[in-house]
């Protein structure tokens, strides 16, 4: 109750700061969608691939090596895959492998840990992955016909979600509450770090606050948003803030005082501004003061981040910054930006922020179409164009001289050409199809995932790769990332898919939104909100 009313009294302030640009621009268009039912069947035969694959070489074990046909307990082995996949395959209708997951999810031993344990990872994964499949299943007309529930096994969905986040709770228990990442269990315990992430910290308040909602606890939501209070109220805030609403990346566990000014919309940030927008779609009469810090951030961004490169100012990036001065790069996953800006546009009735995205959205989809394989690299950098520095600063080089040809060309040139079956891209294609109903992004969503069906495809299932701008992707990593089954695939299958009650809305009343792993999560309490 005490960070609540703190809350509330300086969201008042917040909100009378905000720039008056930053109103309502209410939008009087609801699209129309198409399907395509010989994509769907495509899509879906890809997850049985890797279902089939995984379940034959790696079940119940987290992820697959799909060229050596073994396995990694990467995610403390308790079978990452197979939690990650439990929504995509009730969305596709996959009854076998719904059939196999829930079997499996029973006897999980979430008291005993191969290795030591990530509490944003775990809380993405499979607490997150618990709570979509639990919601699903007892949404009306979410699943197909072809999906039936046994309610033993739906009970133990959600108790063994609740017994997972009481082992899990022990990384709260730190003087400030700011949690700690790293813990072991059989006891579970804190590792001892004395600092935390942006996004490790800003990436629990979704699923924790969902758990404590289906189970009438409130322990477990306050645990999150406790830890979240500090980074919706920065300090010292000249060091931690160096624009309005874009924070640091590192925060002192025992006080929760910010320890740098150094950030973006970039890993280890990212999915912190991405849980704001998505916790006020949630439950915009709780979570109010988390959008207007998003508005704030988005504002900034799109004043103080948003750049233009030298040799194809067509396209817009948003900088990394560190302190006040920009940083030209990026990363595939920073290319969510585009999908989380669209809906915040879509949710507040913004149309510029909604063109914003578009516009980054596009620039993502150059990123793929400028490599041999069509495939986005891992981080790629560029020279601004002199909007945002001037051409000769020293935070704003050229291209370095191999890559001079195809910095003229493309607009970034290619820091680390790796790609590790990341969704990114495709999310914004996403959102940027359920916007406007244009089919364009469905068939860039399209020609994505032939090209990494045709690149990654590898043994018993789909790997990760060491070079996108070679032929064949250079070589394979032997690697099945588990957010594979629960973010490429769902994405590449619901920009094509029919409508549904999970699918997202231009008008803001659909019932589910999304966590960071693509996992829908029901919205709280009756719809819609306006």
């Amino acid at each position: 109750m005490h960070i609540l009313s703190s809350l509330l009294g300086v969201c008042t302030v917040c909100a009378m700061a905000l720039p008056a640009s930053a109103g309502p621009t209410r939008r009087n268009f609801t699209p129309d969608y198409v399907s395509h039912p010989d994509r769907t069947d495509a899509i879906k035969d890809a997850f049985q691939r890797s279902w089939d694959g995984y379940y034959k070489y790696a079940f119940p074990h987290d992820s697959l090596k799909p060229v050596s046909n073994t396995y990694s307990d990467d995610r403390n082995g308790w079978g990452a895959s197979a939690v990650d996949a439990l929504s995509t395959a009730l969305v596709m209708g996959n009854a076998d492998a719904v059939a196999q997951i829930l079997a499996h999810i029973q006897n999980i031993n979430f008291d005993v840990a191969v290795g030591d344990i990530s509490l944003f990872e775990t809380t993405i994964r499979y607490l997150g992955g618990l709570l979509s499949g639990y919601d699903l299943m007892t949404t009306p007309d979410a699943l197909s016909d072809d999906i039936s529930i046994n309610s033993t096994l739906l009970a133990a969905v959600l108790s063994q979600a609740e017994h997972l986040a009481d082992n899990l709770k022990v990384a709260f228990e730190t003087p400030s509450g700011v949690p700690d990442n790293d813990l072991q269990f059989n006891p579970p315990r804190r590792n001892g770090s004395q600092t935390n992430g942006l996004a490790t910290i800003g990436t629990l308040v979704l699923e924790w606050t969902r758990l404590s909602d289906l189970t009438g606890n409130p322990m477990y939501g306050s645990l999150a948003q406790r830890g979240e209070w500090y980074l919706l109220n920065p300090q010292p805030r000249k060091l931690a803030e160096p624009f309005p609403g874009l924070v640091g990346t590192n925060v002192n566990i025992t006080n929760g005082q910010f320890l740098d000014g150094t950030g973006g919309w970039v890993g280890g940030d990212d999915s912190f501004y991405e849980y704001l927008i998505k916790m006020y779609v949630y439950d915009p009469v709780r979570f109010g003061y988390y959008k207007e810090r998003w508005i704030l951030a988005v504002e900034s961004s799109m004043r103080h981040l948003a750049s233009h490169p030298a040799s194809r100012p067509d396209l817009t990036f948003l900088a990394m910054f560190n302190g006040r001065k920009q940083q030209f790069l990026s990363q595939h996953l920073a290319c969510f930006d585009a999908g989380n800006i669209i809906l915040g546009g879509l949710v507040l009735h913004q149309e510029r922020y909604v063109q914003f995205g578009l516009d980054l959205a596009a620039s993502c989809h150059d990123t793929y179409t400028s490599t041999v394989t069509g495939i986005g690299p891992e981080t790629f950098s560029w020279q601004d164009n002199g909007t945002l520095a001037f051409l000769n600063a020293s935070n704003n080089s050229p291209a370095p001289k191999s890559q001079t040809d195809f910095w003229k060309r493309a607009g970034f040139w290619i820091d680390d050409g790796q790609y590790v079956l990341r969704p990114e891209v495709i999310e914004s294609y996403y959102y940027a199809y359920r916007a406007t109903g244009d089919t364009k992004y469905q068939d860039w969503a399209w020609d994505a995932f032939l090209a990494i069906n045709a690149t990654c495809a590898a043994g018993s299932g789909y790997s990760s790769i060491t070079n996108v701008n070679v032929a064949g992707g250079g070589s394979f990593q032997d690697f099945q990332e588990s957010f594979w089954f629960a973010e490429v695939l769902k994405y590449s299958y619901l920009i094509q898919a029919d409508d549904a009650v999970y699918q997202v809305q231009a008008d803001n009343s659909g019932e589910f939104v999304y966590n960071t792993e693509c996992h829908p999560v029901r919205r709280f309490g009756p719809r819609p909100y306006w």
